[in-house]
């Protein structure tokens, strides 16, 4: 009963944790995903800042200060998304070492709670053996007690057959009364 009740209580604990990193879990990635996004959405900035440095609309093949603006205009962009992308890279950093703090902290909790068990049981399996050496003792002590009732029933049975029995050997013999009897004596 002792073993089933650990174990539901093992099996709780471990949809606990699981629920919690699961809602973590998804949390990162949400997060990773957004990082992911911005990071695909910069590529493509340092793709049309690449085109507009090859662009020239001035006379001649060379760039105009239009150019030359525009170029400058999707640099800052992307400056701006690093930017962005490193926010959000921080946050993920932290909610990291947010959930590695956490796991620490969970599995200190369950080392305790292991610990905690190990010594109830521990102290539950001495307080059976008492037991057991208690219930031992019972039973020797009751044991005992039966041959002593035994024997002395015996003896008791004894004490009567022999009573019985000498009763009967000193019992007078019992006397006949006398019969008027013809007698054929000869007078």
């Amino acid at each position: 009963m002792k073993i089933t009740f650990l174990f539901i209580v093992f099996n709780i604990l471990t949809v606990c944790v699981y629920a919690k990193q699961s809602s973590d879990s998804i949390a990162y990635k949400l997060q990773r995903k957004k990082i992911n996004t911005m990071l695909a959405q910069r590529a493509q900035k340092f793709g049309q800042y690449d085109e507009s440095l090859t662009k020239h609309t001035g006379i001649f093949g060379f760039q105009t200060k239009k150019d030359i603006r525009r170029s400058n205009d999707i640099l800052m962009d992307i400056v701006k998304t690093d930017n962005d992308v490193y926010r959000e890279l921080k946050i993920l950093f932290d909610y990291r070492v947010f959930q590695q703090t956490q796991i620490r902290d969970h599995s200190k909790e369950t080392e305790q709670s292991t610990l905690g068990y190990m010594i109830t049981i521990n102290k539950l399996r001495k307080q059976i053996e008492v037991l057991k050496a208690d219930a031992e003792e019972q039973q020797r002590q009751d044991e005992k007690i039966r041959n002593i009732l035994i024997i002395a029933v015996l003896a008791l049975a004894a004490f009567i057959f022999l009573m019985l029995t000498f009763r009967k050997r000193k019992r007078p013999p019992v006397k006949r009364k006398p019969t008027a009897r013809k007698s054929n004596r000869r007078v």
